[in-house]
């Protein structure tokens, strides 16, 4: 029966579906009142902890970064996003969904990734005016370093 009920978790939260699991530590980049709260508090549940804010300066296991249009270079902030995370960690990328102030094309999200050295693995509709895209570095080129 547990299995049936983490299932139905995974499709109904999607910090579970984003596999955020407890005991990680993960740091919030680009917050804002805009963000989705219902999504920072899941990913808190997730993690049985609060989000590490951008002063936090030691190593996360994953980085939420909220990013909107104008906030300036995509692959700047993912490149930056990159040195607070552990070896084989995740960036969460938010973006605005289409039709919302500051929303992001896709073809920009893939281009920024892949100039970062970053791999798309997941794009989930985290919210009603969110979009998430999970990032992760790929182990190899990690291990080459």
């Amino acid at each position: 029966m547990s299995a049936t009920a983490d299932h139905a978790e995974e499709r109904t939260n999607p910090a579970a579906r984003l596999g955020f699991q407890p005991g990680q530590v993960v740091q919030e980049i680009g917050y804002d009142d805009d963000v989705d709260q219902e999504l920072r508090e899941a990913i808190e549940e997730a993690i049985e902890g609060d989000l590490m804010d951008e002063d936090y300066d030691d190593v996360a296991d994953a980085v939420v970064l909220w990013f909107r249009d104008d906030d300036g270079d995509l692959t700047d902030a993912l490149v930056d996003a990159t040195t607070y995370i552990e070896e084989g960690g995740a960036i969460l990328l938010l973006t605005p969904k289409t039709g919302r102030a500051g929303y992001v094309e896709p073809s920009d999200i893939s281009e920024a990734a892949t100039t970062a050295g970053l791999t798309a693995s997941k794009s989930v509709s985290v919210g009603k005016d969110w979009s998430g895209s999970r990032l992760a570095t790929p182990k190899a080129a990690k291990a080459k370093r």
